[in-house]
C-alpha cells in the first residue's frame, strides 16, 4: 500500500541570491579573522629564535592581537550606525589586509607586535559586522540558517589553524602565515564592493570617546604589568606596580563612567542582572582557558619534545575535533536541561582534560595527549555556547545587542590575560629548572638531560590551566537551572549583531 506524503510540510524558501552572496563574501572574512586567532600559535617558537626573545615577549604577538580584537568590538556597533555595515566592512578588510602584509614584513619583536595589534583591529571587526551584514540580508525567517553556516568558520578554525600554521611554519617561512591572507584579503575586498548591498545607516548614535580612552590603555597597561612579573622584585618590582596600578585605576574611571555616558561602550547596568553577570564569569574563565592553553601546547612540543611545527599543529587538531563534535549538542543540553548542568560538567572535562599534561615527559605517548586534548575540546563544547546563550536569559530584547558586546569583550580580554600570566608562570619554570637558559633556543637542539628539565617546567604551568578551569567550576554552578527562555523579537530592521 503506497505511504502518503504528509500535506502538512511548509517547504523551505531558498535563501536567494542575495544573501548567498552576502554569506559568501562574509564567511570568507570570517575565515581569515578566525584562523588569525590560532594559526599563530605554532610559529612562536620560530619567532623566538629568529627575533632572539623570550617567552614573555613573545606571548604579545597573541596577547595584542587578543586585546585588539576586544577594543575593537564597540567600535563595530558604533561604525555600523554611523557609516553603515558595507563601508565598514570593506575598510576592516583592508585594515585587515595590510596589517598582515606589515606583520609579514616585520624586521623585529616589537614591529611585529604593532602590526599584529593593527591586524587585530581589523580583524575585530569583520566577524560583527559581517554578522551584521547577513543579519540584514536575511532577515528574521532566514536568520538561523544563514548564522549556521557563519558558525562554520568558529568550528573550524581551531582544527585547521594550527594544521595550516604548521605546514607553512615546516615549508616555507613563518612570514607566510601572514602573506596567506594578502590574495584571500584583496578577493574579499573585490567581492565586497561588488556584490554587497548598501546598507542604512543612523547618525544618532554617539560613540563614547571618553570611555574607550580609559578602557584601551587601562587594559593594555594591566596585562603589561601582569606580563612583567618576571622582572627582578616580581610584583614589587616598579614597573609593575605602576603599571597595574595604572591600568586598575584607568579601568575603575571607565566604570564609572559608563555608568553615566548616554552610551557607553559597556553597559554597567546589564550587571544587574545576576545570570548576565555569572555568565560573564564564566566567559572570562574559558576565554583565558583557551586561548592560555593553546599558547603552552605547541611550546611544549617545540621546545621540549624538538617537535616541527607541523607536528605541535596536527597535536592541537583533537582539540577543535572534540569542541566541533559536541558543541551543538551541547547547546541542544542547556536550552532542554539549564545551562547549570551542563557547563560545570564541561569545566571539569576541561580540567580532565588538562590534567595529563601536568605529568609531560618527554617520553610521553602521543596518542594520550591526543585523547586528553579531544576530552579538553568536548569539554569546551559543552561551555562555550550554553554560557553565551545563559547571559542573555532574563534580558529584554534592545539589551540583547549591548549584552553581546560586553560578553565578547570579557570574554577576549579574559584570553589576553590568560596567555600572559601562562607566559610569565612558563618563563619563571625555564628560569627555576635550567637557569640562564633562552626561551628563543632552537627547538630539537637542547640536550636530553634538558629536554627533561623543560617537560617538567611545562608540566608544573599547565597545573595552572588545570587550577583556572577547576575555578570556573564554581561560577558555573550558578547558572540558571531552566532552559533559556527565547528572546522577544522585533520587527523592526536588523541593525546590529554583536
Amino acid at each position: 500500500m503506497p505511504i502518503r506524503k504528509s500535506s502538512t510540510l511548509t517547504p523551505v524558501e531558498p535563501l536567494g541570491r542575495d544573501v548567498t552572496r552576502t554569506t559568501v563574501v562574509v564567511v570568507i572574512g570570517m575565515i581569515m579573522a578566525i584562523l588569525d586567532t590560532t594559526i599563530v600559535s605554532v610559529a612562536l617558537d620560530s619567532l623566538a629564535r629568529d627575533f632572539h626573545t623570550n617567552i614573555a615577549t613573545i606571548q604579545w604577538v597573541t596577547t595584542g592581537y587578543l586585546l585588539a580584537l576586544a577594543i575593537v568590538i564597540p567600535i563595530s556597533g558604533w561604525g555600523v550606525h554611523r557609516i553603515g555595515a558595507k563601508p565598514l566592512y570593506i575598510g576592516a578588510l583592508v585594515i585587515f589586509v595590510a596589517g598582515s602584509a606589515l606583520c609579514g614584513m616585520a624586521w623585529s619583536a616589537t614591529t611585529l607586535i604593532v602590526f599584529r595589534v593593527l591586524q587585530g583591529f581589523g580583524g575585530g571587526m569583520i566577524m560583527p559586522v559581517g554578522q551584521t551584514l547577513m543579519a540584514q540580508s536575511a532577515g528574521p525567517k532566514k536568520m538561523n540558517r544563514v548564522m549556521a553556516v557563519a558558525g562554520i568558520p568558529t568550528m573550524l578554525g581551531p582544527i585547521l589553524g594550527p594544521v595550516l600554521g604548521g605546514l607553512i611554519v615546516t615549508n616555507f617561512s613563518w612570514r607566510w602565515i601572514f602573506y596567506v591572507n594578502v590574495p584571500v584579503g584583496i578577493l574579499a575586498i573585490a567581492l565586497a564592493v561588488k556584490l554587497l548591498k548598501p546598507s542604512p545607516k543612523d547618525t544618532d548614535h554617539k560613540f563614547d570617546m571618553l570611555g574607550f580612552a580609559l578602557l584601551s590603555p587601562g587594559l593594555a597597561f594591566m596585562v603589561y604589568g601582569l606580563s612583567s612579573v618576571n622582572n627582578p622584585g616580581g610584583f614589587m618590582n616598579h614597573t609593575v606596580l605602576y603599571c597595574i596600578t595604572i591600568g586598575v585605576v584607568l579601568t575603575a574611571l571607565f566604570v564609572l563612567r559608563s555608568f553615566k555616558a548616554p552610551e557607553p561602550l559597556i553597559d554597567m547596568s546589564l550587571f544587574r542582572n545576576r545570570y548576565f553577570s555569572i555568565a560573564t564569569i564564566c566567559s572570562f574563565i574559558v576565554g583565558a582557558s583557551l586561548y592560555g592553553t593553546a599558547f603552552l601546547l605547541p611550546l611544549y612540543y617545540q621546545v621540549a619534545r624538538g617537535q616541527s611545527a607541523l607536528v605541535a599543529g596536527l597535536m592541537m587538531a583533537p582539540q577543535g575535533i572534540g569542541a566541533a563534535l559536541i558543541m551543538r549538542k551541547g547547546a541542544l543540553m542547556a536550552d532542554k536541561y539549564g545551562a547549570r548542568k551542563v557547563v560545570p560538567f564541561g569545566m571539569a572535562l576541561l580540567a580532565i582534560g588538562t590534567f595529563a599534561y601536568t605529568q609531560v615527559t618527554v617520553n610521553t605517548s602521543f596518542v594520550l595527549l591526543g585523547v586528553s586534548l579531544f576530552v579538553r575540546g568536548t569539554g569546551l563544547g559543552l561551555a562555550m555556547m550554553p554560557v553565551f546563550a545563559a547571559a542573555f536569559q532574563g534580558l529584554k530584547h534592545d539589551q540583547v545587542p549591548r549584552a553581546s558586546t560586553a560578553s565578547n569583550i570579557i570574554r577576549q580580554v579574559g584570553g589576553s590575560i590568560g596567555v600572559a600570566i601562562l607566559a610569565v608562570v612558563l618563563q619563571a619554570q625555564f628560569h627555576r629548572v635550567l637557569p640562564g637558559f633562552h626561551e628563543g633556543a632552537a627547538a630539537g637542539t637542547v640536550p636530553y638531560w634538558a629536554a627533561v628539565k623543560l617537560a617538567d617546567a611545562f608540566g608544573n604551568t599547565f597545573w595552572w590551566s588545570v587550577g583556572l578551569c577547576a575555578v570556573g567550576i564554581i561560577p558555573a554552578l550558578f547558572l540558571p537551572t531552566l532552559p533559556s527562555a527565547p528572546v522577544p523579537t522585533d520587527e523592526g530592521p536588523i541593525t546590529i549583531v554583536d
